[in-house]
């Protein structure tokens, strides 16, 4: 919990109330439900998957583990909650409500998921919130896009009780990133580094917001590399590894790249760490975050120049797309209840798209950037096969040192991720500052 949770918790309450009062005179509708979601189970198993929650509904409160609750908000009363609370012996049921939140609920304590219609309104028109299968008779979702718009568009900008979760789970993070670093420079394998993080983070692979990428060697080419082997290799070239952490509800998404020996491309990471830095201060408000991808791009275009991989002009690069051979992904996403947080792309509360530049399909952010928005900055360049194929058969093949090249694929490639808060000033850098303080020598933290 963070420091004064309860203001920041009752500040935070009374913006999400505000949002969604005018999310629900924009679509017309008397009352906000909210369902948390159920349970689902394997096909043709009783076996259930990890439960993800709505993260309409974690934006009320920080219950993440708690399938077939409710929340009712009507404009001008306080919102209720249908607490699911089974008398299970199977499994551990949740505890009783309790809590910094709980003041500010009325809270119904239902048995049985279909008791929860008792304390949802059934007169008026409701804007429910969920997934299909959270359907309670006479309560079927409709998410109307009127309301999902608003409340999406609003999402970006966190409040400070939000901020202060968002830094604590860099927090939690950094101390896997950290652990992770040690595993690598050991010759642990793939799999080992993946739980030396786990128990430095003190979370479940269940409890990540999103499946550690954890790549050795070449493996750091592919860009969600998903697997995770157990066999130490041979040598351990380099580490790729993008592992976030889980602060009730809110994520954290880290990625660091480490080299075994202080050759090229140790010489390429420190070069994009400081691309990534200039970036990063680029998180200013008022910024089109489309520029500032373009700008990454040139930026690594001048890398891969004066490294003498590419032999063309960093304007030429990107004009010609032979830049996103080696940075073929989007420079970073919203953060926050969602590890790719919504409404990247819209125009407005009341919806609508920005396009993203041409020629950079994967891009996942397209607005200007403001204070209040959390959004990750991710520079890379990856040695990978496929598209080195394609570069290699097309025109511009000859400016390609390809020596250079085949030098530096067995090492995969390199990512560097940050979590940044847009302020009205200088942008707080989450990640960084985790790493100082937990890099920090013992009592000076």
């Amino acid at each position: 919990m963070p420091p004064h949770a309860e203001l920041l918790y009752a500040n935070h309450l009374h913006y999400v109330k505000g949002c969604a009062e005018k999310a629900l005179a924009t679509g017309g509708f008397d009352h906000l439900l909210i369902a948390a979601g159920v349970e689902k189970y394997a096909f043709l198993d009783d076996r259930p998957y990890p439960f993800r929650c709505n993260p309409h509904f974690k934006a009320w409160l920080p219950l993440t583990r708690h399938p077939h609750c409710w929340i009712a908000f009507t404009p001008g009363k306080r919102p209720t909650l249908a607490y699911y609370l089974p008398d299970d012996y199977w499994h551990l049921p949740p505890e009783a409500p309790a809590g910094y939140w709980t003041e500010h609920f009325d809270i119904q304590v239902i048995t049985d998921p279909a008791q929860a219609i008792a304390a949802l309104p059934r007169t008026g028109r409701c804007a429910i919130i969920g997934e299909p299968d959270a359907a309670l008779p006479g309560l079927v979702p409709n998410n109307p896009q009127p309301v999902i718009d608003y409340l999406h568009y609003q999402r970006a900008f966190k409040t400070p009780y939000e901020q202060a979760l968002l830094r604590r789970a860099s927090q939690r993070a950094v101390r896997g990133h950290v652990a992770a670093r040690e595993g690598f420079l050991h010759g642990l394998s793939e799999l080992e580094i993946h739980r030396a993080y786990l128990a430095a983070t003190g979370q479940t692979d269940f409890e990540l917001p999103y499946g550690n990428i954890v790549a050795l060697n070449a493996h750091g080419a592919t860009l969600h590399y998903q697997y995770q082997q157990a066999e130490r290799p041979a040598r351990a070239r380099s580490l790729l590894i993008d592992a976030g952490a889980d602060e009730q509800g809110y994520a954290a998404d880290i990625t660091r790249t480490w080299a075994s020996d202080d050759g090229a491309f140790a010489s390429l990471i420190a070069a994009v760490d400081q691309a990534q830095l200039a970036l990063v201060d680029g998180v200013r408000s008022g910024t089109d975050y489309r520029d500032l991808h373009l700008n990454a791009h040139h930026r690594l275009a001048s890398i891969l120049q004066a490294e003498d991989i590419v032999r063309m002009s960093p304007e030429s690069q990107v004009e010609t797309g032979v830049s996103a051979t080696f940075f073929p992904h989007g420079l970073g996403h919203l953060l926050g209840l969602q590890v790719h947080d919504v409404a990247g792309f819209a125009a407005s509360a009341a919806g609508g798209s920005i396009d993203k530049p041409e020629g950079h399909p994967h891009l996942r952010l397209t607005r200007v950037v403001r204070p209040g928005m959390v959004l990750t900055i991710e520079p890379g360049i990856y040695f990978i096969d496929s598209l080195l194929a394609k570069l290699r058969q097309g025109p511009h093949a000859a400016a390609v040192n390809w020596e250079r090249v085949e030098q530096l694929r067995p090492y995969g490639g390199i990512r560097i991720e940050d979590d940044v808060i847009c302020t009205d000033a200088a942008p707080e850098n989450l990640t960084r500052d985790a790493f100082a303080q937990v890099q920090a020598p013992v009592g000076l933290e």
